[in-house]
């Protein structure tokens, strides 16, 4: 089977994949949201459903990991792309940015 047409199918599970992670990423944090103001609708205490809040935030901060997994993995796979010397892409579909390089990395606060 010709490389281009297999490459093509990896993008496309790949582009799906990193799809599915940012609307779970966007549906987990509605649903933060949404306890959170509905805490201050029923006028309940803080505490109250805190434990759940800080479960769905480590689900996001989980979904976030994989996020950024997922990217690193099409990162790499351009590589092999490239390496594979299949030049063609999938134009049209998103805009791709460059990171920018003058910014600082984020440091941990204590």
């Amino acid at each position: 089977m010709d490389k281009v047409f297999v490459a093509k199918r990896v993008a496309v599970k790949l582009r799906v994949a990193e799809h599915a992670i940012d609307e779970a990423l966007v549906d987990a944090t509605s649903v933060v949201a949404e306890i959170l103001r509905a805490r201050k609708e029923l006028g309940l205490a803080a505490n109250v459903g805190d434990l759940a809040v800080a479960k769905v935030t480590a689900a996001i901060a989980a979904l976030s990991e994989a996020r950024t997994a997922m990217v690193a993995g099409h990162a790499d796979l351009a590589d092999v792309q490239s390496r594979l010397g299949i030049r063609t892409r999938m134009g049209g579909i998103e805009d791709k940015v460059e990171p920018a390089t003058d910014v600082a990395p984020v440091r941990e606060v204590a």
